[in-house]
């Protein structure tokens, strides 16, 4: 076992040392009654320690043996263990056996092991020591063998409490700061919104008449048809299929990224040999890419000259009409009236004549190059601030594990050391406190039976 950092008022001991890791008491659902709380591992978040489901045994009734567990006990996760799923329990119930109980009090607190039980160092313990590949898990004999620091039972308090206090702030923050891409996003649809409208260039206009339908004065509706041709991607030949020919491939496009695109596709995964472009055909950059199959109505525009399945259709504009960025603002306000047309089948899709019939706002070609222009700039302001709140939110995660580093090495109680000597010393002190543990220990284990020896006459 590594030796950890620590004051030297402090002791390293094995987890096995102060709480009984792997004695649980099991229970049926013959025994608990329907209000009883059902504790999956799928109901806590990982890392934050949230329960984001809550369920009662009328709710979840369980046919296979569960863990019972009280208030107040700290609900360790064994399986798959670097998810770092640990709870205190607010009220008793059952849990699966993937689940341990643990509780050491009174001479740890419950708090205090919780903490404890979250640190990068207990995590890299469990990791190394976790069997199985796909599923791993900690063992009892490992748990049992674990490392864990023991502090005074007064600096325990102090401890928890500045912990609790620090990691509720730090949850509040990341709380607010995860709020923000939704927030984002409903930004960037009241763009496209007010895009596809007119409000957004309605001072650039300078024409405040708005016709019967809402829409400005000099805009005019036409079918999609009108303003450019829709063309099927190919799929008979798969690119999986192909032979990798150095310097004859062609990117390939698929659904996916499509969906996953936030704007331009500039590269691809998977490409077609010239055999397999013999058998499809290949769009230029520039070619809005629309999907009519799965996803109804995800659009992207193509980066690069591409290939794409049947289950997408390339849209070029013509160019005194259109521009394919209107023309996605468009499809993307429109996306779920598209959907709608799909039939309610396993496999949704739409047919190129629901596209090219498609009735849409058109205003003067120099009025979208101005309406691109601006949408432009504020999608790029807010993809700023986006990547701003993810740099945000990677350094308030790093967070929680250097307040717990510092807690644990004692930084956070130096100060209170100092002012309080007589509460971390003598009968107060982390040696007592584990003589205390290994005496209550030993009480409580029931006396071994003798036998009786047969004496011989």
């Amino acid at each position: 076992m590594a030796q950890l950092k620590f004051p030297h008022e402090w002791l390293q001991v094995q987890l096995g040392d102060v709480v009984s890791y792997g004695k649980t008491q099991k229970c049926e659902l013959s025994d608990v009654t329907d209000d009883t709380w059902v504790l999956e591992l799928e109901d806590i978040e990982k890392e934050s320690s949230r329960i984001i489901s809550r369920k009662t045994a009328k709710e979840r009734p369980f046919k296979s043996t569960k863990n019972r567990f009280e208030r107040g006990n700290v609900l360790y996760g064994k399986l798959r263990p670097y998810l770092n799923k640990v709870v205190v329990a607010d009220t008793f119930g059952v849990c699966t056996t993937e689940i341990i109980p643990l509780d050491s009090e009174p001479f740890v607190l419950n708090r205090y092991l919780f903490h404890w039980l979250k640190t990068r160092d207990f995590l890299n313990y469990v990791n190394e020591v976790s069997y199985g590949v796909n599923m791993p898990r900690l063992g009892t004999k490992d748990g049992v063998a674990a490392p864990f620091v023991l502090a005074p039972l007064a600096e325990q308090k102090v401890i928890a409490d500045k912990l609790d206090t620090l990691l509720a702030q730090v949850e509040n923050t990341k709380a607010r700061l995860e709020r923000i891409p939704q927030i984002l996003k409903r930004f960037r649809q009241s763009v496209l919104a007010a895009a596809v409208s007119g409000r957004l260039t309605e001072e650039w206009r300078d024409d405040p008449e708005y016709n019967d339908e809402g829409y400005p004065h000099p805009w005019t509706f036409k079918h999609l048809s009108e303003v450019g041709q829709l063309a099927r991607g190919k799929s008979k030949h798969r690119p999986r299929n192909d032979p990798r020919l150095f310097g004859e491939e062609y990117p390939f496009i698929q659904t996916g990224e499509v969906a996953n695109a936030t704007g331009e596709i500039t590269s691809a995964t998977r490409f077609y040999s010239a055999f397999g472009l013999e058998q499809s055909r290949l769009f230029p950059a520039g070619t809005l890419c629309i999907t009519i199959a799965a996803n109804i109505a995800d659009t992207a525009i193509l980066g690069i000259d591409a290939c794409f399945p049947d289950s997408i259709v390339g849209f070029t504009p013509k160019e005194s009409e259109a521009l394919a960025y209107f023309v996605k603002y468009l499809i993307d306000v429109n996306k779920q009236d598209l959907e709608s047309f799909a039939p309610a089948t396993a496999q949704k899709n739409i047919n190129l004549k629901v596209l090219n019939e498609l009735r849409l706002p058109f205003p003067s070609l120099e009025e979208q190059t101005e309406i691109v222009r601006r949408v432009d700039q504020l999608f790029t302001h807010a993809d700023r601030i986006e990547q701003q709140v993810n740099n945000a939110l990677a350094r308030v995660n790093n967070l929680t594990q250097s307040i717990l580093a510092k807690a644990f090495r004692g930084e956070l109680t130096a100060q209170w050391r100092r002012d309080n000597p007589e509460l971390i010393r003598g009968e107060n002190s982390a040696e007592a406190l584990l003589e205390r543990i290994k005496a209550e220990r030993a009480a409580a284990k029931p006396p071994k039976k003798t036998r009786k020896r047969k004496t011989t006459v």
